[in-house]
């Protein structure tokens, strides 16, 4: 947790807590909770979510592998980095190359972080993780969870730009390790940071 001493904001205080829904991959707590020193308090609903992974495959010729997959909150094919939930015991690495592997059926060379940051800290408890994969090669079947049918792409990486900015790739998930990945890029020195 991030306790940032450089602030004078008071933390709120839990008055009592009561799970209220368990929907398999979340579960939504209520808190009654009170401002210290003040009169102030109300119910705040939190989602509370395993932490999440998500991966920027790189091939051995610089293309970005993303997948291409039905997402029922838009009702939408979204083009999106592969990820998921970090299992209990997992690092995001480890995450990473098992939900690499299961959605794409390919491994990597090597895993590294990008970035970590928190999901949406207004109501929920998880953290991102974004986790580069690099030499990335087709080399196991999927094995798809029963509610998943992904099409993998191919991307040029010096595509990506566009794609970003003409709105095909949507997902916050996804345009946040991206993002991260290009700017890392346009600091290397070899590509004119």
């Amino acid at each position: 947790m991030n306790d940032n001493k450089e602030y004078n904001i008071p933390r709120w205080q839990i008055e009592r807590s009561e799970q209220v829904v368990d929907a398999r991959i979340f579960k939504v707590r209520r808190d009654h909770s009170r401002a210290p020193g003040a009169e102030r308090s109300s119910t705040f609903y939190i989602l509370e979510s395993p932490d999440w992974v998500n991966v920027v495959p790189i091939t051995p010729d610089g293309k970005v592998l993303l997948v291409a997959q039905y997402r029922h909150g838009t009702q939408e094919i979204s083009l999106e980095t592969p990820g998921g939930l970090v299992d209990e015991g997992e690092s995001p690495e480890e995450a990473a190359a098992r939900e690499l592997r299961e959605e794409t059926g390919y491994t990597a060379k090597s895993f590294r972080v990008l970035g970590t940051s928190d999901a949406n800290p207004a109501f929920m408890t998880n953290c991102f993780t974004a986790v580069v994969a690099e030499g990335a090669v087709e080399t196991d079947p999927t094995a798809w969870d029963e509610h998943e049918e992904l099409e993998p792409q191919l991307i040029p990486l010096a595509e990506l730009p566009e794609l970003i900015r003409s709105g095909k790739i949507r997902n916050t998930y996804s345009l946040l390790p991206l993002c991260w990945y290009l700017l890392e890029q346009q600091s290397q020195p070899n590509n004119g940071g």
